[in-house]
């Protein structure tokens, strides 16, 4: 794939990994500005706490966003950070971009806290618990308690972050199997585990879910810097 076929817009999130001063590789969340084709990549300049990240030229920067049903990802360096008259990151233009399709059924680990409530119990609390993995379809979900029997519905609330921001999701599941535990399990109060569906028709709610499952499949599964 060439960076062409990506056909991206001004104003498109990506995520960059360099290499700090002190040898350990972070991610920043940036914006795509424009493109001299064969030439280079002008992208804003990432910020860390607030302040402008400063790069050198030659310093190799990884490169990631989501294109279609996948994430995109290259490997280029620096030629320029200009201060005036905006803050600007001139890169190497890329010559090929990688791709990594995803699945539906791709899972990422994850350990997001969630607030479970079984919608099909007359009666019911909710309960705090654990999203241990999550694909865009399901996730396994660890309570301390048992939640209810399978086939019952469930609402799960979680707060994400994608890019730097957070959002609240609320989103409709089913309980579709559980882990049943040893007596000695029970004893050391092993977590009761539940592989969930999600089910909520809302657009809006699935929408954030993708972005968030998409986001951590970005950060867990592709190649470091």
């Amino acid at each position: 794939m060439t960076f062409d076929d990506l056909k991206l817009l001004p104003g498109y999130p990506l995520q960059v990994q360099v290499q700090t001063s002190t040898g350990i590789s972070e991610r920043y969340t940036c914006r795509f500005v424009g493109a001299l084709p064969g030439r280079a990549l002008l992208l804003s300049v990432p910020r860390a706490n607030g302040r402008l990240l400063r790069l050198r030229p030659g310093q190799k920067v990884v490169a990631r966003m989501m294109v279609a049903n996948g994430v995109g990802v290259f490997t280029c360096a620096v030629e320029h950070q200009a201060q005036e008259p905006y803050p600007l990151l001139h890169l190497e233009y890329p010559e090929e971009v990688g791709f990594k399709g995803i699945r539906q059924a791709t899972r990422v680990e994850v350990n997001l806290p969630v607030m479970v409530l079984n919608r099909t119990a007359l009666e019911a609390a909710d309960v705090a618990g654990t999203f241990a993995d999550i694909s865009i379809s399901g996730a396994r979900l660890e309570v301390e308690q048992v939640l209810g029997e399978i086939g019952d519905k469930i609402l799960v609330t979680a707060r994400v972050e994608v890019a730097g921001i957070a959002r609240d999701l609320q989103i409709d599941a089913v309980l579709r199997s559980r882990v049943e535990r040893s007596t000695q399990e029970h004893e050391q109060k092993v977590p009761v585990v539940y592989g969930v569906e999600f089910t909520d028709p809302d657009e809006e709610r699935r929408l954030l879910l993708a972005a968030y499952v998409y986001s951590r499949i970005a950060d867990d599964q592709l190649p470091s810097a």
